[in-house]
């Protein structure tokens, strides 16, 4: 074979050397291809499908979740969750809502080094670092690290690059005004459902707001919420109580604008929140309220007809019945009208107007006021009253000023708004909650409401609640002061201070009621810690400050036709007419301030 033809077939074999391994080079990148891809999805069908069926959730008990067990989807922690409803009050101001945030756990298993990782963390979050290395050496496959972070610790938390730390995206309820209202609004737990107050009373309901965007709209107004809240926080600060009760309804509608506990609480920070603080005073406390349930006993003799205004009782002294003794603890020491009564608040005198009643028509009259069940309304958190299950006549005379039976503030605020309309309110804490609902039931006639309005009056201008008469707005309250029950027995150092009001008197659109829990008397009260001194001031204060929020112009000037269906004298000055004098047989010393009361 020549030298060129050896030539020849050494470049042929040369170049299908080189094609060969060409083809052996794109089949080794393809099979790597198609092992990478093969890996891809069969991890992927892990995930869908392997992982989902098998490790979906797990449960979770431990420290850091407050002692409960949770069940926590792995497979979602990228995933938006959804969001709670908002809370808005009457003119749509915010009072609840959610935002989104981040909670960082971790899996100590797939940790490399856990010392670093807990002092990474623990410089991140402010936490203890020993308490997190020995929580990661525990053994456990899942620990929470912190709940709800801020943007700012979630950015420098993810930037540690941490192997084994997990975000899991979840909601933060978030109300704007603390404290303010936390015993009505309430507060969630951990897993974001209702636990207390409204949050709780229609937890459902704002978990389906979320998803139609439409809030849920409350009766309170915010701005009387913040006037209750300052002056009934100042008064427990300056009489050294332990607590204290607000409350505002709106006769015509039934809505209530303004309700307070004290103390209270943050409701975002449950776990520092006492047991004591929870506690809603307003719904769920039993009190008995003393002497303001004396306008119970005044209308029950009013429409037994038993008595009038124009009756009058012995008061002279104490009264004995069995082995008890009723006393006034200002005796008049002469027989007393009963405008006088009402207005001086005898205890003697009331004992005897009840016992002229009787006990069967008394329980009777109570029943109907709606004083021995349950208030009705949308919260949980309500007490049941607590009266003597054999009532006897000690209880007859006792319940008559206010001892002896135990109900919420609420009974008393309905109550009280019952008497001075005729017509007992049908409570609501939702904006337009009675819309469509037929008119509360008729307590008492017009007559009776009318003599309940002109007592109230009487007490805020001549009796034992002056301070807390307002210039224009025809205030008419009552006062109560009620020592509380001990050991069986009563402590005449811890008293119950209150003030229930209602204006403007002539025509009645609102009750507030505020009650003080064991104040303490100063130099100011002269140390006394009665309603008069206490809580009737409170009452005055809030009275002042929202009547023009709420566009209610003062009245000075009474219309002369206005004078026969009220008192609406001051000092004495303006009688309408010649009064008609009580029999000076019965009352020989008679207050001349009350005669013209009477005369109607």
């Amino acid at each position: 074979m020549s030298r060129t033809s050896r030539k020849i077939i050494f470049k042929e074999s040369t170049g299908r050397r080189i094609i060969e391994q060409s083809r052996i080079r794109l089949l080794c990148v393809g099979l790597f291809f198609l092992l990478c891809f093969t890996s891809i999805s069969v991890r992927m069908f892990e995930v869908a499908v392997f992982d989902k069926r098998h490790s979906q959730t797990i449960t979770v008990t431990d420290a850091d979740n407050e002692g409960k067990s949770e069940q926590v989807d792995l497979q979602q922690t990228n995933q938006p969750v959804l969001q709670r409803g908002d809370i808005i009050d009457r003119n749509g101001v915010l009072l609840a809502t959610s935002l989104m945030t981040a909670s960082v756990f971790v899996n100590p298993k797939e940790m490399r080094d856990k010392e670093e990782a807990a002092t990474k963390l623990g410089n991140a979050l402010g936490l203890d670092k020993q308490k997190l290395l020995t929580r990661f050496q525990g053994g456990k496959s899942f620990l929470w690290i912190k709940r709800n972070l801020t943007p700012k610790e979630e950015n420098l938390v993810n930037s540690l690059g941490i192997p084994g730390l997990y975000f899991l995206p979840e909601e933060k309820r978030v109300y704007p005004y603390g404290n303010m209202m936390s015993h009505v609004i309430g507060y969630v737990g951990i897993d974001n459902k209702g636990l207390g107050g409204i949050e709780k009373q229609f937890d459902h309901q704002l978990r389906d707001t979320a998803v139609n965007g439409k809030p849920l709209e409350m009766s309170l107004d915010v701005r009387l919420q913040g006037i209750m809240h300052e002056e009934v926080s100042k008064a427990v600060e300056e009489f050294n109580a332990i607590g204290a009760t607000g409350v505002i309804m709106d006769l015509r509608s039934g809505e209530i604008l303004s309700m307070l506990s004290l103390p209270d609480f943050d409701p975002h920070n449950m776990k520092k929140g006492e047991e004591a603080a929870r506690f809603n005073r307003a719904t769920l406390g039993a009190y008995e309220m003393g002497s303001t349930f004396k306008s119970f006993t005044m209308a029950a003799a009013f429409e037994n007809n038993t008595a009038n205004m124009k009756s009058s009782y012995d008061a002279t002294g104490p009264l004995h019945i069995s082995s008890f003794t009723i006393s006034d603890a200002h005796s008049m020491h002469r027989w007393l009208s009963v405008p006088e009564i009402y207005a001086y608040s005898s205890n003697v005198g009331t004992a005897r107007m009840i016992m002229e009643v009787g006990t069967k028509q008394q329980k009777a009259f109570l029943e109907k006021m709606g004083m021995l069940a349950p208030v009705e309304i949308e919260l949980s958190e309500r007490a049941n009253p607590l009266y003597p299950t054999d009532w006897k006549e000690i209880n007859t005379v006792t319940i008559a000023y206010g001892h002896g039976i135990s109900v919420s503030p609420l009974h008393l605020v309905r109550g009280i708004g019952g008497l001075v309309t005729g017509t007992l309110p049908r409570m609501t804490l939702l904006k337009d909650g009675n819309k469509g609902k037929a008119e509360g039931p008729r307590v008492v006639s017009e007559k009776t409401a009318a003599n309940i309005r002109r007592l109230m009056r009487l007490v805020v201008e001549h009796g034992t609640g002056t301070k807390a008469d307002v210039a224009g707005y025809r205030v008419a309250g009552k006062t109560g002061t009620a020592e509380k029950a001990t050991n069986g027995g009563y402590d005449g150092n811890a008293k119950l201070a209150s003030f229930i009001a209602t204006f403007p008197v002539d025509d009645p659109q609102y009750v507030v009621l505020v009650m003080i829990d064991e104040p303490k008397g100063n130099k100011s009260t002269f140390n006394f810690a009665t309603g008069g001194w206490i809580s009737a001031p409170v009452v005055n204060n809030v009275i002042t400050r929202m009547g023009p929020l709420l566009g209610i112009r003062p009245q000075y000037d009474v219309p002369a036709d206005d004078a026969e269906k009220f008192w609406v004298d001051n000092k004495g000055e303006k009688i309408p007419e010649k009064p008609k004098i009580h029999p000076a047989a019965l009352v020989p010393a008679i207050d001349k301030r009350f005669v013209h009361v009477a005369s109607y």
